[in-house]
């Protein structure tokens, strides 16, 4: 592994102060919830800058999964915490093995919930966990760091490219050279936070809202809404099943005891019971049918008008 240089801290964008936040601590609090969250909006503007590389972000994850592939989120910190809860949440949404998505955080899953700081210093690291969750070829590594450079963040990037895996990087300032860091490179360049320095504010909102745009754009081109329903929700709590009978209901123009009973024999799974209602065929027919189909809903039972 090559010795990094020198990081002037100091220098960094989401080390800058924001002239705004000078008197910070002399304000009332409506004041300081007025400059957070006015500061906060101005995150929605960065990303949307960063449309087109998120949207190829997408695609390539879309095209990692489809052939076998897994997208693999590595970050420290809050970067860290915010790639594994876009990773643990796609299975409730997408019915997506939950092998398909996950994710590596500096300090490992005790810095999940406790701040383990010094281990984003550990570039050893990154290698170590990407060997044990076995980064290769079909995956694609999303690596996520808001000051850019991250060592454990940057370690994680070099060791996919050496395992020929696709690479993202998502960061909240301007890397050098960022045509050799990663095949996508989202820059979502947020301006100082108001406490100087505290990358989960501005930065933390952007990454949530770049990683929400990554993960769903890759799932929707995989065919797992119909529409803009969430027609492959797995119904594990009372509020998913009540959705999945919901979208049932909609598409299959039923009424709740109907919509319950069709999703019943097709093993509570809304795509399924669409095709077995629409296609009047049986729940195996079905399943093949949607296989046969990259599992796109649409493919399989056309233009279908809600109730």
């Amino acid at each position: 592994m090559r010795a990094r240089a020198k990081v002037e801290f100091g220098l960094l964008p989401t080390e800058a102060l924001l002239p705004a936040a000078a008197r910070l601590d002399e304000q009332p609090a409506a004041k300081i919830v007025d400059l957070l969250t006015a500061q906060e909006a101005r995150t929605v503007q960065a990303v949307r800058g960063q449309r087109a590389a998120i949207a190829a972000a997408a695609e390539l994850c879309a095209a990692a999964l489809a052939r076998g592939g897994r997208l693999v989120y590595a970050g420290a910190g809050t970067s860290g915490r915010l790639g594994a809860l876009d990773a643990a949440e796609c299975p409730p949404t997408f019915s997506v093995a939950p092998s398909r998505v996950c994710a590596v955080i500096a300090g490992g899953p005790r810095a999940l919930t406790h701040a383990v700081e010094g281990a984003e210093d550990d570039p050893r690291e990154a290698e170590l966990r990407l060997r044990r969750v076995g980064l290769g070829p079909r995956d694609v590594l999303c690596a996520i760091a808001a000051s850019g450079v991250t060592p454990f963040t940057l370690a994680a990037l070099e060791y996919a490219r050496r395992r020929r895996s696709r690479t993202i990087f998502v960061t909240c300032a301007k890397p050098p050279a960022a045509e050799r860091l990663a095949d996508v490179v989202i820059a979502a360049v947020v301006g100082p936070e108001v406490v100087a320095g505290s990358t989960r504010l501005k930065a933390g909102t952007a990454t949530k809202l770049i990683l929400n745009a990554i993960s769903t754009t890759t799932f929707v081109l995989l065919g797992k809404t119909y529409g803009n329903l969430m027609v492959d929700v797995a119904p594990t709590s009372d509020k998913l099943r009540d959705r999945a009978r919901r979208i049932v209901g909609a598409l299959a123009r039923l009424d709740e005891r109907a919509a319950q009973a069709l999703l019943t024999r097709a093993g509570g799974r809304p795509k399924v019971a669409l095709v077995m209602h629409h296609r009047k065929v049986s729940r195996a027919k079905a399943e093949a049918l949607l296989a046969e189909a990259g599992g796109r809903l649409r493919r399989v039972i056309g233009e279908v008008r809600r109730a």
